[in-house]
């Protein structure tokens, strides 16, 4: 089994949305905002290499909508999933599961794409199974006012139309069958109803994809919630629960929307679960 990092495109948000009630004079300390209270975030995927099963992790916000939508994001960088698979040797027709955290455009956007006309969409990855939970789809189906702007119709018709979609009821019965591979799923209700962060079990260590449950490293100390969240009181109960065992089992958590830092480690202080190392995934695996 391998692993490798996916940097499919960054982009920007507003930085007072990303900590929620936090004063800019507290954050930007280590978020520094642009002159347009913008910072960066990133779009970081994980793919999984397991003998005949090539696994990825979120897909980000992908290139079909219009430039007027991608102009309120600032994206910058190399943008694509095709170039982030072909530095590894992949492409996306090897990919057989595509396991989505949750439904909102920069974190399964990517799964679907224009047909070479851009007269119908179509999957991404026409080989692979598109992994969710039934309850979190129907959460994304029947949107709230709230989050309505996140769940784009474009992004979740396709795949279910397509007879990809399976929901994971148990990952070990379901998208680890036949697979050596060891993960369990840590479901979380505060930033949108049961997102997924996989835990996964590699190289005697646990890696957490961390997804929007702590999206960068400035978000570790426990108010830190971002605004974006559905029930920031359930996000503060779910972060203690898991950081407090992320620090006494030594969890690297690998951050999908930090721009500077791949994974980081957590420790408990007089304070609280605060920051201990960040790393580089190659200097880890």
């Amino acid at each position: 089994m391998k692993l490798y990092v996916l940097n499919v495109g960054n982009f920007k948000l507003d930085g007072g949305a990303m900590f929620g009630v936090v004063p800019k004079s507290i954050w930007s300390k280590t978020n520094p905002a642009d002159h347009n209270n913008m910072i960066d975030i990133a779009a970081r995927c994980l793919l999984i290499e397991d003998g005949n099963r090539l696994i990825l992790i979120d897909t980000g916000m992908g290139n079909k909508q219009s430039e007027k939508f991608f102009n309120y994001y600032y994206r910058w960088g190399e943008q694509g999933i095709d170039q982030a698979l072909a530095k590894h040797g992949f492409h996306k027709d090897d990919v057989t599961d595509v396991f989505l955290t949750h439904l909102h455009f920069d974190h399964c956007g990517g799964g679907v794409e224009w047909n070479k006309n851009k007269t119908a969409y179509q999957l991404t990855f026409k080989n692979a199974t598109y992994w969710s939970n039934q309850d979190h789809w129907l959460w994304a189906k029947n949107p709230n006012k709230r989050e309505k702007a996140s769940f784009l119709k474009e992004n979740i018709i396709p795949i279910e139309e397509s007879g990809h979609l399976k929901y994971i009821a148990n990952p070990k019965s379901d998208i680890l069958k036949n697979s050596s591979l060891d993960f369990d799923i840590f479901f979380a209700n505060g930033h949108t109803d049961k997102q997924m962060i996989p835990m996964i079990k590699y190289k005697e260590k646990t890696l957490c994809f961390m997804a929007d449950l702590l999206p960068t490293a400035g978000h570790v100390s426990l108010p830190f919630i971002m605004g974006y969240d559905t029930r920031p009181l359930i996000t503060l109960k779910e972060k203690e629960v898991f950081l407090n065992i992320a620090a006494s089992q030594n969890y690297y958590l690998f951050l999908e929307h930090d721009a500077e830092h791949e994974i980081i480690t957590v420790q408990q202080t007089e304070k609280g679960v605060r920051l201990d190392k960040t790393h580089s995934f190659n200097s880890i695996f």
